[in-house]
């Protein structure tokens, strides 16, 4: 029988639709998941816009539910498992999953919380990891209370490193320092000395910025672009000392990175913080709060209406 999912529809005003789709049919080495919660990115609105997602595909890449149909090969968790993944398509009602995308939830852990640590926690953690996060390292993360911003200062908190969170302003730097930077700043205001790591997801003149800023050595992960606008290098930005820019895309099994992330945060090592939950049918809300960035951390949708007053998206065929 057929299942409600969110699909590309560039006619839509977030160009997005609910509509119903085929049910998925696992492959040997997949799940079947009832999806409870998804989390939003960035990355999946630019998906819906930018025609990278066909017209008609199942949105979104975080997922998070219970197993209702064991893989066939006999790897990966049993029915009744709560589990979340990192997997395309994953705004449906029920998802078939590779095992290697997911990893179980440990308990004390909620699912909307779960949902929201697949692109953003594994982008940050693998961003750090690539640029050679250490305990003797100044690190710099621009767009710090964006969901890969946050998980990213605590990441790097705990490794040991001094941790300089760039903000858009005031608000959204609040709480920052409780989850371990040790300065928080308006854009790069102030910032003198040379760092040895940028996470960054802004993109555009603040990354130029923060190339300069960078010490002989250093490396800058670009995981987003959250500015739209573009990044201008003056002459001989790039000749000099050596130092790296590095594109970021999160590549192959992640299981085994959600499962760290998940006990972290089951643990309380690791604080996720939910900006915006509701229904799936207030997509466009979702959407214009996350693009117009009025969401501290994460926005995490559930695959169920009814019960909410506010504009929603009507299911079509």
């Amino acid at each position: 029988m057929p299942v409600h999912a969110l699909v590309v529809d560039p006619s839509a005003p977030a160009a997005v639709r609910l509509t119903e789709v085929p049910e998925p049919v696992p492959g040997p080495g997949q799940v079947l998941v009832d999806v409870s919660h998804a989390s939003l990115n960035y990355g999946d609105l630019n998906d819906a816009r930018s025609g990278r997602a066909p017209v008609g595909a199942v949105l979104g890449s975080d997922a998070a539910g219970v197993v209702v149909q064991a893989a066939a090969d006999g790897t990966g968790p049993a029915v009744g498992s709560r589990v979340v993944a990192l997997t395309a398509g994953s705004f449906a009602e029920r998802v078939a999953i590779d095992v290697g995308a997911l990893a179980e939830v440990p308990k004390g852990l909620d699912l909307a919380q779960a949902v929201a640590l697949p692109v953003a926690g594994v982008a940050a953690l693998r961003s750090l990891r690539a640029a050679g996060l250490g305990p003797d390292k100044r690190v710099l993360v621009t767009g710090a209370s964006g969901g890969v911003g946050r998980f990213a200062v605590q990441l790097a908190a705990r490794a040991g490193a001094h941790v300089i969170a760039s903000v858009g302003s005031s608000a959204r730097g609040e709480g920052l320092a409780g989850i371990g930077a040790d300065e928080v700043l308006i854009g790069l205001e102030g910032l003198r000395r040379p760092v040895d790591v940028v996470i960054d997801s802004v993109g555009g003149p603040q990354l130029v910025a923060a190339w300069n800023l960078l010490a002989p050595g250093g490396s800058v992960q670009s995981v987003g672009w959250t500015s739209g606008e573009p990044a201008v290098f003056p002459p001989y930005a790039t000749v000099g000392p050596a130092k790296s820019l590095t594109s970021f895309v999160i590549e192959g099994d992640v299981g085994e990175d959600l499962a760290t992330l998940a006990q972290l945060a089951a643990e309380g090592a690791l604080t996720v913080e939910i900006g915006w939950q509701g229904s799936w049918d207030r997509f466009d809300e979702a959407a214009g709060a996350l693009r117009g960035r009025r969401i501290p951390g994460k926005a995490v949708l559930e695959p169920a209406s009814g019960g909410v007053d506010a504009p929603r998206l009507s299911p079509q065929n």
